[in-house]
């Protein structure tokens, strides 16, 4: 079902799941859960199909810390640096791939829950503005200020210029 995928771990670990095109969009969201090469979750599902509503043809999912859990509140307190640093070196090699990369910001509110997740926001943005990356968010953004994460969104939204 999807072309783009990287994994470790026996899989507890997900890096990259998406499927190819000339103009992919890229969405950052907070960790992964369930989806993986065969099969979506409602996450991916949804960045799927507004890439596909927005002109995009692909999409690659990647996220702020590649561990795997369907609730980010199971996630350890404390950051495993390997996993890490290994998900901020698979997201600059995909930014690096793209000629006029397109990032969804998606991580919502919960980026705050731990402090990797901010730590991990804010070395990727570091990172990556090297890219001239064009920064984009995906209906208005919380009451905090953060990108919504894509399980709670509207279809009809439209992306705007993010700022992180």
């Amino acid at each position: 079902m999807y072309d783009i995928y990287a994994c470790a771990r026996n899989d507890k670990r997900r890096y990259t799941l998406g499927k190819s095109g000339a103009k992919p969009l890229l969405a950052i969201g907070l960790n992964p859960s369930t989806a993986n090469q065969e099969k979506a979750d409602t996450t991916v599902a949804k960045v799927e199909r507004v890439a596909s509503q927005n002109g995009f043809d692909g999409f690659i999912m990647l996220n702020l810390y590649p561990i795997r859990a369907t609730d980010f509140h199971r996630l350890p307190a404390k950051v495993n640096p390997s996993a890490f640093a290994e998900n901020l070196d698979a997201i600059e090699e995909v930014v690096a791939d793209q000629s006029k990369p397109m990032v969804w910001a998606a991580w919502g509110d919960s980026v705050e829950y731990h402090s990797y997740f901010i730590d991990a926001r804010d070395t990727l943005v570091q990172r990556l503005a090297k890219f001239n990356v064009n920064w984009l968010h995906f209906g208005e953004l919380t009451a905090k200020g953060h990108p919504r994460h894509p399980s709670r969104l509207a279809y009809d939204w439209k992306f705007s210029p993010y700022k992180p």
